[in-house]
């Protein structure tokens, strides 16, 4: 039986702050206490000590420290959902005073992502918010391409690895792990490795090296001098030809879910973990249509977090 807030008996909700789930809601969003606050206008000492009170007044622990932030306890996820209510309601509250209805958020939003990330989450993130502000367009662009500071052509851009300094207001939005899979047919031809001297004998699966700017996605990091079969700047590309037999691929938990039929090869080396950056350009980080979609894209990944990263 959960043993979580709901079994908690003399919980009073008169000493529950609304503000207190509102200061939930934005850091389960972030991960961060300094970008919860920045959002809600406040110190991020305000933040954590009206937290504190939220988690003195339930009786329990609402968040951890995770890998790279802070992340929602058992406890948390039951809570989180009522606080994100709690938010809602004070924008709309905001909204009717100002005479702005949700319908009446309008304008253009154009983000760029990689192909299986924005796929996966980016899109669906677009799609709620479609649902939610009719008024709203959204332009999706994907490719393996990096962020280029110079370009003009996105409001945000969800890019993968490590961000150099740059005028663009970033924050986090997530983490994603990778691991080795092939095709269970693949395995049955071939055998499964179990060491990185095993694995040095596969064709390997990844993408073009002159694309891959992403550190911690290295094949190098496996093998000394992989011998890689097949490559794309493509991750469907990819999956597809490992799908196929081609060989052994590094891919995402995230993208390794879509297809059953791969089998995760464990050669004793941890999962690699690559963070996901959102960054917004400053001219556009006021506008109610880019604040909707950055808080849709952090909805998504904090409600699918199980998709993107294993248990330690």
């Amino acid at each position: 039986m959960h043993s979580g807030v709901g079994m908690v008996r003399g919980i009073d909700p008169r000493q529950i702050r609304a503000d207190d789930l509102r200061y939930l809601a934005a850091v389960a969003e972030t991960g961060r206490l300094v970008t919860a606050a920045r959002m809600l206008g406040v110190d991020h000492t305000t933040v954590s000590r009206r937290l504190r009170a939220l988690e003195k007044s339930l009786g329990t622990r609402l968040l951890g420290r995770g890998y790279d932030g802070w992340v929602l306890t058992e406890d948390g996820l039951s809570v989180v959902e009522h606080a994100r209510a709690v938010q809602e309601a004070v924008e709309k509250a905001a909204d009717a005073i100002g005479g702005r209805a949700e319908n009446d958020i309008t304008g253009t939003v154009r983000v760029t992502a990689a192909d299986g990330f924005g796929t996966r989450f980016v899109t669906p993130a677009i799609t709620r918010v479609r649902s939610r502000y009719p008024g709203i367009t959204v332009e999706l662009l994907t490719g393996a391409s990096r962020l280029n500071l110079r370009q003009t052509n996105f409001d945000i851009a969800v890019t993968i690895g490590p961000v150099p300094a740059t005028p663009l207001y970033t924050e986090s939005l997530c983490s994603y792990d990778s691991a080795l899979f092939a095709s269970r047919e693949y395995l049955a031809l071939h055998g499964s490795p179990a060491s990185v001297e095993e694995l040095a004998r596969h064709p390997l699966i990844f993408f073009i090296d002159a694309l891959q700017q992403v550190r911690e996605l290295d094949l190098e990091t496996y093998v000394s001098d992989p011998v890689v079969g097949f490559t794309s700047n493509n991750i469907f590309a990819l999956l597809e030809a490992t799908r196929r037999g081609g060989g052994i691929a590094l891919i995402s938990k995230f993208m390794a879910m879509t297809a059953p039929d791969l089998c995760r090869v464990d050669i004793g080396i941890p999962p690699a973990r690559v963070e996901v950056t959102l960054a917004v350009r400053k001219e556009a980080e006021s506008r109610g249509a880019v604040q909707a979609v950055r808080r849709a894209l952090h909805h998504e990944v904090s409600a699918r977090a199980e998709e993107l990263v294993w248990d330690a």
